[in-house]
């Protein structure tokens, strides 16, 4: 059968070949206790994450390149998934993490059938999907975690090949913004969105544009992460400008936009959240 799961719609017979995403089925690359995400999603620094392999967006700077071109990974049944997820649960997570999961959603919805943890489920997305994707998985997630990317349509496709990122992204994330937004008495976010943005070297105008955005998208009180954590990597050596950090100047312009727009909650990272040793090691 064709794949047209996802906006690339590649066409690629899965069950014969990999897509544009790089792999046909599941395959983990790794589950564990990730101590780095937002505080309002794992208050105590125990995010039960699962990395899958493969992506369909596929960005030349991506900080897990090894594992989004499915050079790491190890084929799961939706049924092996399931027992995964109850692990992970039993680990004492205070989620179910799920990392780049838009090319494989039927498989992890059938596997969240036969298991769904008793903790909220977050969908960790780089916003290059379709609103039809989201809701067939849309009962078994609790939290949306989605990034956004780009607006400008030339620098989609300079650093990810898709000049329509931005257009995609805006109807993803405003399908993701209908979830509703409940809060635990401690702060911990148990239901709703929580949009995320990367800022990179020479693109603040960019991020200024996407706060814009998500300021008419998301619903009052949904928080906003605003990413420090840019480290050179990947396959970059024909993009001069992305072989340096993020700088304090550029970050620190981002940051008072957002604060100007009145995000609440915003996280913010620190300068020293750009390093390699906050990556992961690959199991498989």
């Amino acid at each position: 059968m064709e794949c047209h799961l996802c906006p690339v719609n590649c066409g690629a017979d899965r069950d014969l070949r990999a897509g544009r995403c790089g792999v046909t089925g599941l395959t983990v690359a790794k589950y564990y206790l990730h101590p780095f995400e937002e505080p309002c999603l794992s208050p105590n620094g125990k995010s039960g994450t699962v990395f899958f392999g493969g992506c369909n967006l596929r960005c030349v700077f991506c900080q897990n390149y090894e594992v989004s071109r499915a050079e790491r990974g190890k084929a799961v049944t939706p049924q092996e998934l399931a027992e995964i997820f109850k692990e992970v649960e039993e680990m004492g997570a205070e989620n179910l993490d799920l990392v780049t999961p838009d090319h494989i959603s039927p498989l992890i919805a059938e596997a969240l059938s036969l298991y769904k943890p008793h903790i909220p489920v977050v969908y960790n997305s780089n916003g290059y999907c379709l609103p039809s994707a989201l809701e067939a998985i849309d009962p078994f997630i609790d939290v949306y975690l989605p990034d956004f990317k780009f607006f400008s349509p030339a620098l989609a496709k300079r650093y990810t090949g898709r000049a329509d990122y931005g257009e995609v992204a805006q109807a993803a994330l405003s399908f993701m913004a209908k979830k509703p937004i409940v809060w635990s008495g401690d702060g911990k976010l148990l239901s709703g969105i929580l949009a995320r943005h990367l800022v990179l070297p020479m693109c603040t105008s960019d991020s200024l544009h996407i706060l814009d955005l998500l300021k008419e998208i998301l619903p009052a009180g949904a928080p906003v992460s605003l990413m420090r954590q840019y480290t050179p990597m990947g396959d970059i050596a024909g993009f001069p400008e992305l072989n340096r950090r993020v700088t304090s100047r550029e970050y620190r312009r981002v940051v008072d936009h957002a604060l100007s727009l009145g995000f609440s909650p915003l996280y913010a990272q620190e300068k020293d959240s750009a390093e390699k040793n906050f990556i992961p090691d690959w199991d498989f």
